[in-house]
């Protein structure tokens, strides 16, 4: 009878043992899936990081009548690497498709100037359905629908401690009240951006809020 009993919780302590062990793998395997699955084949046009971005002026910003190219007739950008040395030419160059309904106009080039992350400066550009933002070293090249047939497929950098990592990231975006609200991977909203007066804000994790004002020429630290 004793020795039936000690069985029974050798093998019950077994499958805790187990079920422990699947509960503590499948975080780590999805993780190991979101973060380093294979990136995608990268259509980027080579101009895009061969000419000078730094000549434009960007408060220029092109007039949106659908007299040139659409956002679909337009390959999506992507980061090379994990990071581009110089910043690149706009994704969006020709296309001229006029905004999606709900979509708010935040094209431009931002620097910032109060709160979040010190010295930020970005690129949004919009056409269709479709917005890219440039900073950072990074390229998100997304449509504004909510969709995951049109969520950002690039990288992103993390810091660990010392470590610097350049790891795989995804995400869906979707205009709501004129807010262009980010979703990790189609799931939780992380980020959000919109305008404030003549100020873009954007709402990040780890920085907070970071107020940005529009400039017309690319600064040389960028």
């Amino acid at each position: 009878m004793v020795a039936s009993v000690q069985m029974r919780n050798i093998v019950r302590k077994r499958w805790v043992g187990r079920i422990l062990s699947v509960l503590v793998a499948i975080p780590v395997l999805l993780v190991l899936a979101l973060f380093f699955y294979p990136r995608p084949y990268d259509e980027t046009p080579a101009w895009v990081f061969e000419d000078d971005a730094a000549s434009l002026d960007y408060c220029a910003l092109p007039v949106l009548d659908g007299s040139g190219r659409t956002a679909a007739e337009i390959p999506q950008g992507h980061t090379p690497n994990c990071g581009y040395e110089k910043f690149p030419q706009p994704i969006l160059k020709g296309c001229t498709e006029p905004l999606m309904e709900g979509a708010d106009d935040l094209r431009g080039l931002w620097q910032q100037t109060e709160g979040g992350r010190v010295g930020h400066v970005e690129r949004i550009e919009q056409c269709g359905n479709r917005v890219v933002v440039t900073a950072s070293g990074l390229i998100h090249d997304m449509t504004g629908d909510g969709k995951l047939s049109g969520s950002s497929n690039d990288v992103g950098r993390f810091r660990l401690g010392p470590l610097r990592l350049c790891v795989r990231t995804t995400a869906t975006t979707e205009w709501h009240e004129k807010q262009l609200h980010f979703y990790a991977f189609g799931g939780p909203h992380v980020v959000s951006r919109y305008l404030e007066g003549d100020e873009l804000v954007w709402i990040y994790p780890g920085f907070g809020t970071t107020r940005m004002e529009r400039i017309c020429k690319l600064p040389s630290s960028s």
